[in-house]
Formats: structure tokens, sequence, C-alpha cells
């Protein structure tokens, strides 16, 4: 039997263990088209010896990019890394810029992308990337040479599979995989160095946390595969035998969930939040009995506690709430979940709560890409759930608190370091720990609990510690608000830049026959809105000391998003853009000229 040191070990382990005739599931022209291991395995080969055609050599790096998920990428993922090269997969909708920045930083020789609008932003850039030799596209453009060039390349070299072979046994798990760039909130991106050993030891140790017991399962992925939160997935469910289809993009996910019927799916809370917010909307149209049942299990499932925490009598009331209401949310997403891996952000406890009350079991977890990227994360078994938490550490990994309260970690995911970066590096591999960055503390059961960014807490002109996130989190429980960025660092109180919900806010103003104006520019200035929303700021200002209360706020025009350039890939915010681009907002809070 294989043993798992190496990435492209994974379809081999699954080829010899529970070889699948749907390993990898893509959606074409309507119709899921299925690849088994066996031809997932021959593909990737084909591939190899296609890029050894080429002129690819070991240590020579070659660019994924691609707008959605897809079989054509882990076959190339493989096929570039045994032959001892490294892959750079790159985020879609970066800048022309940084395409440019990525690609030279990191000497690219061949690049494989999607479809013509990647082709496009690579064509623009090319002539400044010397190091570039080759572009290949997985959909069938004239002006672009087909992937499957290089596997007929491939195909035509049988003999070269000896040198397959050879590159392949001279590979050590602690040899660098990849370079991931984050797509950091500030400055230019980070190369992150990831070794075989960090993510197959992640992969491994995060699949003890999955309650898929057996093979034959499937899994829905769309969360970009750029990243290491879902690449290290692709290979965790390749390694428990699970049939990973792909969904054709965010917004066929409703559509894909319905066909799929996955067992286990990854999520980020920003999306979370959404699906919530639609069943809420729906549930918000109903009317009598019915909009009252509705209700009655949301306040159910909003004092939720695992392992019936609550008694015999709350257990008796979730299980008519399940039965009358929350089945059909269950339903609605396929009715087989038996786990969504949720990440990349802090998810609010009272969408832990209404989720897993509805059966839907949600579980948070915690890492970064210099970790591969999982540190630690909840599972319902055997006690290891706790909400607020994001779970105890996994296999061999140690968290630190420091004196400071960063979180520390020592362990077989933690990166190599930042490539061609000595100096940034230094600065976080300190110690024999990497320093998060995160602020957190573990309890007594061993349950680790984040607090906020150390980088995002600020001190307001009276030397008080404001916890941004907590603040926000909480403000976004609200309805009207669909996005929040408390700022205050070194002024006399906190304050917040606001984008309101505005789909939420439209069907308030008809239903409430508000006669507010349809324009956001307007009706972000419109005085009765201004006021609807200073009672959901006071109402949940409540909750926290009179140092960290909201005392004014601004609303923005702009819906906040990934190409506007508010938000990271991964739906964090990026705090000092928002900051800039409202900069004239922010002045009018804290009354600075201009």
């Amino acid at each position: 039997m294989t043993e798992v040191k190496r990435l492209f070990d994974f379809p081999y382990y699954q080829l010899e263990k529970f070889p699948l005739e749907a390993a990898l599931v893509t959606k074409k022209n309507g119709e899921w088209v299925k690849t088994s291991t066996q031809d997932y395995v021959d593909k990737a080969n084909a591939l190899s010896r296609g890029l050894i055609k080429l002129g690819v050599e070991p240590n020579d790096k070659v660019a994924l990019i691609s707008m959605t998920n897809r079989t054509e990428w882990n076959i190339c993922d493989i096929g570039v890394l045994q032959i001892g090269a490294q892959d750079v997969p790159i985020y879609p909708t970066i800048s022309e810029e940084e395409y440019a920045y990525v690609l030279n930083h990191s000497e690219c020789k061949y690049c494989f992308v999607s479809c013509a609008e990647v082709l496009d932003k690579v064509r623009k850039i090319q002539d400044e990337v010397p190091s570039l030799q080759g572009v290949y596209c997985f959909d069938e453009l004239r002006d672009c040479p087909h992937y499957s060039e290089v596997l007929k390349i491939g195909e035509e070299h049988p003999e070269l599979q000896d040198e397959v072979e050879k590159r392949k046994n001279n590979i050590t798990e602690d040899d660098l995989a990849t370079l991931i760039y984050t797509s950091g909130t500030t400055g230019k991106p980070k190369g992150v160095m990831l070794s075989h050993k960090n993510i197959t030891t992640n992969a491994i140790y995060s699949a003890d946390r999955i309650p898929i017991e057996i093979a034959r399962h499937r899994a829905l992925s769309f969360l970009p595969v750029c990243h290491i939160y879902e690449r290290m997935l692709l290979y965790m469910y390749q390694y428990l035998g699970v049939s990973i289809n792909y969904a054709e993009s965010l917004e066929t996910i409703s559509e894909n969930l319905k066909e799929v019927k996955p067992h286990v799916m990854t999520a980020v809370p920003r999306l979370l939040e959404k699906v919530y917010d639609k069943i809420y909307a729906k549930g918000a149209e109903l009317s009598g009995i019915k909009k009252r049942l509705f209700f009655w299990a949301i306040s159910v499932g909003k004092h939720y506690e695992p392992y019936g925490q609550n008694g015999w009598w709350y257990e008796t009331k979730l299980k008519l709430a399940r039965k009358l209401i929350f089945s059909k949310w269950q339903e609605a997403l396929g009715g087989n979940l038996k786990a969504v891996a949720s990440g990349s952000a802090a998810l609010q406890p009272r969408l832990a709560r209404i989720y897993n009350a509805a059966g839907i079991p949600v579980m948070e977890g915690y890492g970064l890409t210099e970790t591969s990227p999982v540190i630690s994360v909840n599972d319902m078994r055997n006690g290891g759930f706790r909400i607020g938490t994001v779970g105890k550490a996994i296999r061999e990994t140690e968290v630190k608190i420091a004196h400071d309260g960063e979180i520390l970690i020592k362990g077989p995911q933690v990166m190599q370091g930042y490539y061609k970066d000595p100096k940034l590096t230094s600065e976080v591999l300190k110690d024999g720990y990497f320093h998060t960055g995160d602020i957190g503390e573990v309890d007594e059961d061993g349950f680790l609990k984040i607090t906020d960014r150390k980088k995002e807490m600020f001190k307001t002109s009276g030397g008080k510690y404001v916890a941004p996130q907590i603040i926000e989190n909480a403000f976004k429980q609200s309805r009207f608000i669909e996005q929040v960025m408390v700022v205050g660092e070194g002024e006399k109180m906190p304050a917040a830049l606001i984008q309101p919900n505005f789909e939420f806010i439209h069907d308030w103003n008809e239903r409430k026959d508000k006669n507010l104006p349809d324009d956001p520019e307007l009706l972000v200035k419109d005085e009765r809105l201004i006021a609807r929303i200073q009672k959901e700021v006071d109402h949940y200002n409540e909750r926290f000391g009179k140092w960290e209360q909201v005392k004014k706020f601004e609303l923005t025009a702009d819906v906040w998003g990934i190409d506007s350039g508010h938000l990271t890939p991964t739906m964090k915010m990026k705090r000092k853009v928002i900051k800039q681009k409202y900069i004239h907002l922010y002045n009018k809070m804290y009354g600075h000229e201009s």
C-alpha cells in the first residue's frame, strides 16, 4: 500500500485502496463529467511526460490560474508535482500588475489558465515576464493551445515514464511543493513556501475530524482551490475516498447542492451568513401559523448547545423544530450533509447555534496559509465541539499563548518560510514557533478561542484597547447591516463604516411603505434610514463596555466586494483599503479636515 508522504501520493493511494468511478466530477455544458481515479492518474502521468518533453526541470515553477475549480486543475497539480517542479496557484481576479509580480517573483516557466478572461490578463503582461515560455488553456480557445496538447505530447512519449518514476523517487516529504501567494490586506503578495510534508500531514490529521468513516461519499467544492484551505481538503477527500464534485460557480451553489447532495463541504462565514439571510427572508414572507412556527424554530435554535446540555424539554422542542421547519433547510442543502467546515474568518456563535440546531453540522476551524492551513477544528464526536471556539488542535500541533495573548504554533504544518524573503520569515518564525498575529486563549479542556487579530486591535487616544472583530460580528447580526468596519485607532472613540444590506432594506421599504429612494447614493443620506440603523447600533452597543461602543457611523453607497477591492479573495476586509476609500467619511466622523 502506498504510504502518503508527498502530495502526488494521494491519487495513487486512492487507486489502491478505493478506486472511484467518479473521483473528480466537473459540470460541462449541463452534464456532470466523471473522471475515474485510474483516468486521473493516467492523465497526470501523461501531463508529467509532456512537461518533461517541454523542458520542465526539477524546481521549475508552473502557474495554475483558474476562475473555477475543475478536474483539469488536479491533473495539472499532480502532473507538475511528481516531476519535482512546484506549482504556483494564482487567484484569477487579482490585477494584471499582481499577475506580473507573482509570475516574475516565482519565475514561472509555464502557465495553465482556465478561460479567455484569465488568458487576456496573462497576455497583457506576458512580455514583462521573461521566464514564461508558454501558456495553455483548459477551455478551447482559438488563440491559445489547449492543455490537452501537453497530454498528447506525453501520450506520444511513453518512454519518458521512466524519467517520471526516477524524479518521483527523488522527491522527499521535506521538499518544497508549492508557492502560495497570500492576497495580503496590504503590500505586495508574500510567497508562502509549503512542503509536501506540510500539506500531507495537514490533510491526514484533518481527516480525523471529518465524520466520514467509509468511502463512497460526495463532497461539493466551490471555495477557490488556489487557496490552501480548499486545496488541502481536496487532498483529504482523495485520502478518504470521497468523490469530489465541482460547483459551476458561487451563483449556482443552491442548484448544485440539490444535484450533488453532498455529505461534506467547506464554507466561509460570509457565505453561511448569506444563506441564513435568504432563509430568514423567506420565513418573513410567510403568514399565520407557518410564520409563527418558523420564528419559533429560530428562537429554539438560538439557544442550542450540543450534547443535550439544555435538558430533555429543550431537546423535545428541538426535535419538533427539526421535523416541522429545519428538515426543509436540510433538504435545500441536499439533505445529506454530515459536516460543513467553516474557516477563513470568525463565525458568529449565533449562526453556529442555529445551523447545528437545524441539523446542519457547521464545524468551525482555524488556520492560516502559513500553517497549511489547519491548526484546530471542532468535531461533533467525542465531545470535541464547543460553540464560540475553533476546536482543539489537530495531531502533533502545539498551541502556545504568548504573554501578550498572541497565538504561537509549532507542528509539521508550519511553512518553510516566505519565498526569497528571509527577513520577513525571521519576523514570524522565532524561537521554534510560528507567530500567527492572532490573539486567543486555550481553555482548560484544550479548546482554542480566537479573540482578535493582533494587527487589527487598536488603542483609542484614551489608552483603551478595542477588538473590532467582536463588535463587527455583533453588528452583522442586524438585518439592516451587510458589512461593517470598526475604526478609531488613536481617536477619542470607536466609530464604524457601514455598508447597508440594500436587498433587505428594499423589501423593508416596500413592506413598511416608507417611500425611501432606490438610488443607493440618495438612500445612504436619507435621515429615516440613518435613524433606523442608529436603533440597531444602539441595540448592539449595549453588549460592550463604554470605551468599546460605536459612537458614530457613516453609511456607504457601494457594495463591498472582492472585485471592487474591499475584500480579499477569502472575503476578509482589506481594512486599510476600505479606510482609504472612505477617508472623507472617516474624517467627517472624527471632525478632521479633509
